[in-house]
């Protein structure tokens, strides 16, 4: 099967944004491996007996997706985006659910080019990250953004560009600068 068209994609979502929920069936097939993708990306630092599976996070994130009334749905790229951030928040949540109430001050490095598992005994080391990142993200939300997609969803830094419609340069440099702000304050809170 061939990937699907981007502008298919985008008048799908056009009209799910307008309250036409019978494109879902159409919806799903065009973006699914997609979400696949993401979500396996997520769940590649997990623990090997970890309780949630791609195809379980994948499903998770897409029916609250598209339970999403007021969103204005711009195209396929700000589909995954938001796809990426529910995935992390559902991730976040079940690691802050296992019980990870201790913020990790043990820990002394975060390596966000190395995976990262989040065994019980890192997951604080998670909540930790997630706290970070929103501080990001009120300081500079596109570089939270950028973590997100690369960190979490394993994107490229191509793939993250074209999901926030910015150059690969910029993605680099935005990468480069966000891992470094990032391990400053997990550092100075840890």
């Amino acid at each position: 099967m061939s990937a699907p068209s981007p502008n298919e994609v985008t008048r799908l979502l056009a009209q799910l944004t307008d309250g036409n929920r019978a494109v879902l069936d159409q919806l799903l097939p065009l973006i699914y491996d997609e979400l696949r993708r993401l979500a396996a990306g997520y769940l590649r630092r997990e623990s090997p007996g970890h309780t949630l599976q791609p195809t379980a996070l994948v499903h998770e994130a897409y029916l609250r997706l598209v339970d999403q009334t007021q969103v204005r749905w711009q195209n396929r790229a700000h589909f995954v985006g938001v796809a990426a951030q529910m995935m992390r928040r559902i991730l976040v949540d079940h690691a802050r659910k296992s019980g990870t109430e201790k913020r990790g001050g043990e820990f002394q490095k975060l390596s966000l080019d190395e995976n990262f598992d989040v065994s019980n005994e890192r997951a604080a080391e998670l909540v930790t990250l997630d706290d970070a990142l929103k501080e990001l993200a009120e300081v500079d939300e596109r570089k939270s953004r950028v973590v997100e997609l690369r960190f979490f969803g394993g994107l490229s830094i191509e793939e993250t560009a074209e999901v926030l419609g910015v150059s690969t340069p910029t993605i680099a440099r935005e990468w480069r600068m966000a891992k470094a702000w990032l391990y400053g304050q997990v550092s100075r809170g840890g």
